[in-house]
C-alpha cells in the first residue's frame, strides 16, 4: 500500500512537471487555461472546450479521488488556471481548497455536483451514511447527470470566453446526442437482464444515481465510509445477501484490487469480475475509446454481460472525443 501511494505521489509529480510547457503554451496561443480533477470529467471539458482550451487533470488516473491530496506543486498550476472545474460535494476537498487560497485575479471555481443536483436529490449509502451529511458524490455513472455536467461546462466555459459561445454550442449538441445513444443502448442492454439479477455489490459505492435511473438495486459495498476492509460480520452479512439472492457476479476495479471480493466471491457462488472503473479511462491517451463515453460504454458490457444480459446494443456507441480536430489558430478565428 505505501508503494501504490507512493507510486501515485511520483505520477501526479511527473504529470504536474510538465505543466510549466503547458502554461506558457496556454499564454502564447491565447487557449483558456482550464484545470479539472478527475478524468470523466476532465474528458466531458475535453469534449465541450475541444481546441479553444487548454485542460488538464490534476487528479491522475488510477489515484483515489477521496484520498487524494495534491503535490505542493499542483498550487502553480491551480494559480495559473483561468477556469477550475471539479466535482465538489465534498469530493476533492483538499484541491478545492489548494485552489481558493492560491488561484489568481478573476479566475474561479466550478463545482459540477453542486450545480447539476439539488440537496433533496443526494443519495446517501453505505459509504456515504446520511449521519454524515456528505452525499454519494459519483453522479457521473448516471450519463443524463453527466450530460447536466456537459451543459454547465458549457455555460462556464461561454462566459469566460464568449467568442467560443458558438464553438463550444455545437460541441455541447455532438456530445448531448452520443449521451441519448448511450442512455437509449443502456436501456436496451438492462432489458436483457434479468429482473431479479439487476443488483449490485461493488468495492466502492460509485453507482448509487446509475441505479436510480436504470433500476438497479445496489446491495452495498465492500468499502466502508472510512476507506478500511470490512468487518468479518460485514463480510459474513454480505456472503448470505449475495447467496440467497443468487447474485450471479459481484465487482470490483483493477486498480484497487480486493481479496476480500475475492472471498465473498468464492464463498457465496458469484463471479467476481474485477473491470468496473469509477473514473480510470480505458486505453491511453490519444486512444478512441479513452474517453468518458468510452468509460461508461466498457463498464456496461462488463458489468450487463457478467449479470446475464446482452451488451451488444452498446456496439453502436460513439465513445470518441467529439472535438472536431480544427487546430487551436481555426479554432480561435472561428473557421
Amino acid at each position: 500500500m505505501k508503494f501504490q501511494v507512493m507510486a501515485v505521489a511520483l505520477l501526479a509529480l511527473v504529470i504536474l512537471a510538465c505543466g510549466g510547457n503547458k502554461i506558457e503554451e496556454a499564454e502564447e496561443s491565447g487557449l483558456l487555461n482550464v484545470v479539472t480533477t478527475v478524468s470523466p470529467i476532465t474528458s466531458i471539458v475535453e469534449n465541450i472546450g475541444g481546441a479553444r482550451i487548454l485542460v488538464r487533470g490534476i487528479v491522475p488516473e488510477g489515484a483515489n479521488s477521496h484520498t487524494f491530496d495534491p503535490p505542493p506543486s499542483t498550487a502553480r498550476v491551480l494559480a495559473d488556471a483561468d477556469l477550475f472545474i471539479a466535482n465538489g460535494l465534498f469530493l476533492e476537498e483538499p484541491a478545492i481548497d489548494m485552489f481558493n487560497a492560491n488561484h489568481g485575479d478573476g479566475a474561479r471555481a466550478v463545482l459540477l455536483g453542486e450545480l447539476a443536483i439539488a440537496p433533496e436529490e443526494w443519495q446517501f449509502d453505505f459509504s456515504f451514511p446520511a449521519a454524515n451529511g456528505q452525499p454519494n458524490p459519483h453522479l457521473w455513472p448516471d450519463p443524463i447527470l453527466a450530460l447536466k455536467y456537459a451543459e454547465i461546462v458549457r455555460d462556464a466555459l461561454t462566459t469566460s470566453d464568449p467568442d467560443g459561445t458558438a464553438y463550444y454550442g455545437a460541441n455541447y449538441e455532438e456530445f448531448r446526442l452520443r449521451i441519448e445513444a448511450l442512455d437509449a443502448a443502456i436501456k436496451t442492454t438492462v432489458a436483457t437482464v434479468p429482473e431479479g439479477q439487476r443488483r449490485l455489490l461493488t468495492y466502492h459505492d460509485s453507482w448509487a444515481y446509475f441505479a436510480r435511473r436504470y433500476g438497479f438495486e445496489v446491495l452495498g459495498a465492500v468499502q466502508p465510509a472510512d476507506f478500511t476492509e470490512p468487518s468479518p460480520r460485514d463480510m459474513a452479512n454480505l456472503i448470505v445477501q449475495v447467496r440467497d439472492l443468487g447474485v450471479p457476479a459481484i465487482f470490483g476495479s483493477e486498480v484497487f484490487p480486493s481479496p476480500v471480493m475475492e472471498q465473498i466471491a468464492a464463498e457465496s457462488g458469484a463471479i467476481f469480475i474485477d473491470q468496473l472503473a469509477d473514473d480510470d479511462l480505458p486505453g491511453e491517451p490519444g486512444d478512441a475509446d479513452h474517453s468518458y463515453l468510452g468509460l461508461m460504454t466498457k463498464n456496461m458490457v462488463t458489468m450487463v454481460s457478467a449479470l446475464g444480459g446482452d451488451a451488444s446494443a452498446l456496439g453502436a456507441v460513439d465513445s470518441s472525443l467529439v472535438f472536431d480536430g480544427r487546430s487551436p489558430a481555426e479554432a480561435l478565428s472561428g473557421q
